[in-house]
């Protein structure tokens, strides 16, 4: 499928079916193949979520768009951690007639062993922790200081693991040991001094390009030889908050580069947040879809 978006015309798909690789799973964006037996093929599409919904309108060149920034990324902060890249083109291992499907939008990567933890590095209150710290003045049984805002910056960035939900379902903030009774204690220290490098650095890159990364959500896994791995998306704003620098007011809610406009838009309708969703108008895919771009575009400069 073709959309039309600022006089170009973008790539959109709303799901894959190639029939040369075993599917394994969907997830609300992502469709994952088995390549091999050590190996996978990640296409993220254009679908969208919102409310815990998948709407039935793809937001075009979307998954250009979360696989550019994961792979600029993953270069850019490979000498923290391996990572779960192979350098294999997804073109090379399917159909012929399957290759505009995972043209700009696939990565083949290794398979590896998934850690079973959320692992969220956060700089600014938001969210679920602005929720948490107005109950007990903690996020995650870390103890914050008095008298924070709305998107108050933090001291220091703090470590604040989430479990992984069902399908449907919100992940649910835990305490630190917590993770250590699911992982152990050397492998949950080791998870939550990577989460940090890897967001410190990140934000401080991004600073430079104009965008404030509020928090972010990293996925590891663990090799054949219990080496850990960054894999899955990385610094999309799909797994984090990009709010721009020129308009972040402490107090707010501040703007984002992601589904705003969805979500924005859907509040307005008449619906209980229960599928189908209402199909989203064109202006409201161009704007999300602009949105998207920009991001890649502040931090690729």
């Amino acid at each position: 499928m073709f959309s039309s978006f600022k006089g170009s015309v973008v790539s959109t798909l709303h799901q894959s079916s190639l029939k040369s690789l075993p599917l394994l799973a969907r997830g609300k964006v992502r469709d994952m193949y088995a390549v091999g037996d050590d190996k996978l093929l990640i296409i993220a599409s254009d679908r969208i979520s919102a409310f815990d919904v998948i709407l039935d309108d793809p937001i075009p060149g979307k998954g250009q768009v979360l696989t550019e920034l994961t792979e600029f990324w993953l270069k850019k902060l490979a000498h923290i951690i391996p990572n779960h890249e192979t350098g294999i083109r997804p073109e090379e291992v399917v159909a012929p007639d399957e290759i505009e499907q995972v043209k700009g939008r696939a990565m083949v990567v290794k398979r590896l062993k998934p850690v079973l933890v959320e692992a969220v590095a956060r700089g600014y209150i938001i969210g679920s922790g602005w929720k948490d710290y107005q109950a007990t003045g903690e996020v995650c049984g870390v103890r914050l200081p008095t008298g924070l805002q709305q998107a108050s910056k933090l001291p220091e960035p703090i470590f604040t693991p989430a479990a992984k939900a069902e399908v449907g379902e919100h992940d649910e903030n835990v305490s630190f040991d917590h993770v250590i009774n699911v992982v152990g204690e050397e492998l949950a220290e080791q998870i939550r001094d990577v989460t940090l490098r890897l967001y410190k650095e990140a934000s401080e890159y991004a600073a430079s390009k104009g965008i404030i990364i509020a928090d972010t959500k990293f996925e590891f896994g663990l090799d054949d030889k219990g080496q850990l791995h960054l894999m899955d998306e990385v610094l999309t704003p799909d797994s984090s908050r990009f709010w721009p620098a020129d308009t972040y007011q402490e107090g707010t809610s501040p703007a984002s580069f992601d589904k705003q406009f969805v979500r924005d838009w859907l509040e307005k309708q008449v619906w209980d947040k229960t599928p189908p969703a209402p199909r989203l108008p064109q202006d409201v895919l161009e704007k999300t879809a602009a949105k998207y771009r920009e991001a890649l575009d502040r931090l690729r400069a």
